[in-house]
């Protein structure tokens, strides 16, 4: 029954839709470069994210995501870059998508705040396989592949975010010029997105980091609401809500690294209890972070002072 609800689940994806064909994460306040390119280098360190999503655990050909960002600020030209990589799995069908990013940064009214205005270029690819599971006879619908097949096409979008010491606040698009796949009759649709989060210190020990992630592709949208306590700026708790998907709870623990303790580690886990009809399949999902930032360190210039009196 499982293999069945996979080729199901497939055929739904193959067809020429528009549904949500970006990579979601439960724990999305640590991911927002990779659907934002004004992210890059606004927070004046250089920072690699990763994220491994198994999604609907029990579930045969259940989605797998993986991403890897990295990004940091080019000071001297009020710059950023970064890049991001991300695969997807799910069923016979896989997706790997490279974006290279590119942000201008501004200082509005000469404030403590950075505005990032950013674009990205792309590369994205999909496989169609061919160990197709079905009730019925699926070889005369051309949208299924006898044999495995894959195509590829450029992707492109663009950003703007604004980052605060006590805030953020990012809209941005994906996938802007939806490119037809043709061999996999796959048609990207554009993606909208507007994120933001804020840093409330209630007392010296404990801060709330309430955030949200509204997404669209103009024919569906989605909420993720998250609020997260962080303790001592040392361990987190929280809990994700998705609108008609999932609640999630999330742990997490960072620690300064380094010489001089001004790098930071993060690890974070969540776990995903289906709230949609899939709970009848599966036993929930299970996402894992790691981010790593560190500053960049000024060269001091040895200047030599020199005079006729002292030789």
């Amino acid at each position: 029954m499982r293999g069945i609800l996979t080729a199901v689940v497939c055929v739904g994806l193959v067809s020429t839709s528009f549904a949500q064909q970006d990579p979601q994460f439960t724990q999305f306040m640590f991911d927002r470069l990779s659907i934002n390119p004004g992210v890059a280098g606004t927070s004046g360190n250089i920072c690699a994210t990763a994220l491994l999503r198994q999604q609907w655990t029990g579930f045969d050909g259940a989605p797998k995501t993986g991403l890897i960002n990295i990004h940091g600020p080019i000071n001297k030209i009020n710059s950023g870059v970064g890049l991001t990589a991300y695969f997807d799995e799910l069923g016979q069908q896989k997706s790997s998508t490279v974006r290279l990013h590119y942000a201008y940064h501004f200082k509005p009214g000469g404030g403590v705040g950075t505005l990032g205005v950013g674009l990205y270029a792309g590369l994205m690819s999909r496989t169609l396989g061919s160990q197709w599971v079905a009730v019925d006879d699926v070889t005369t619908d051309d949208a299924i592949p006898d044999n495995g097949v894959s195509d590829s096409g450029f992707d492109i979008g663009a950003g703007l975010y604004y980052q605060h010491p006590k805030f953020w606040v990012g809209l941005s698009s994906t996938q802007i010029n939806e490119t037809q796949l043709t061999n996999v009759s796959i048609k990207n649709a554009r993606h909208f997105y507007a994120q933001a989060g804020y840093y409330w210190d209630i007392n010296p020990d404990f801060q709330l980091q309430p955030s949200l992630l509204v997404k669209s592709d103009a024919a569906s949208t989605q909420l993720d609401l998250n609020a997260t306590m962080l303790y001592k700026k040392m361990v987190w708790l929280g809990v994700t809500f998705r609108t008609e998907d999932a609640i999630a709870p999330l742990i997490g623990y960072q620690t300064n690294v380094g010489k001089e303790k001004k790098s930071m580690l993060r690890i974070g886990y969540s776990y995903d209890l289906t709230t949609s009809e899939l709970k009848n399949y599966s036993s929930g999902s299970h996402e894992v972070m790691l981010s790593y930032c560190f500053g960049i360190k000024k060269v001091v210039k040895r200047e030599i002072y020199r005079n006729v009196r002292f030789l």
